[in-house]
């Protein structure tokens, strides 16, 4: 499948934690221009920047084939890490860097996908990076009240 045929997705991504670190969410939305689909999810015990990737990389892993994905992030550091440094990372052996483990799960979705990273300031008015936002806070609600069913 040739960069041209490969289809046109658009992705907004969040991740919330409170407090930071502890119970956190993360939520995407996935549009092909026809449809757009949204995907959330949670963990008890997080960081902000571990839900932030996550939310990447599940919205990724959600595409059944490889696309040209324009990526839209409130988090300049993904962006610039993505984009910037990255490949310095690797030729180190990610020595240093935090989240290794997710940066692996990334890296194969990277050269699945071509992707164009896009920064968009957050809580600034941007429909779909607020309604990313409201989708990672519920999940992080999801997973709190997960965690009260146990009792």
């Amino acid at each position: 499948m040739t960069e041209e045929t490969r289809p046109q997705i658009t992705i907004y991504t969040d991740g919330s934690c409170s407090p930071n670190p502890g119970p956190g969410g993360w939520g995407a939305i996935l549009s092909n221009g026809k449809r757009e689909k949204e995907i959330k999810g949670g963990e008890a015990d997080t960081t902000n920047s571990r839900m932030e990737m996550e939310a990447i990389i599940q919205a990724l892993s959600a595409l059944r084939r490889p696309s040209n994905v324009t990526l839209h992030t409130d988090s300049q550091f993904i962006v610039n890490s993505a984009t910037k440094w990255l490949e310095g990372w690797k030729n180190k052996n990610f020595k240093g860097v935090k989240n290794v483990d997710l940066w692996e799960r990334l890296l194969p979705l990277m050269k699945r996908h071509e992707i164009t990273w896009k920064w968009v300031k957050g809580h600034a008015g941007n429909p779909k990076n607020e309604r990313a936002d409201g989708l990672a806070n519920r999940g992080r609600e999801e997973t709190v009240a997960k965690s009260f069913d146990a009792f």
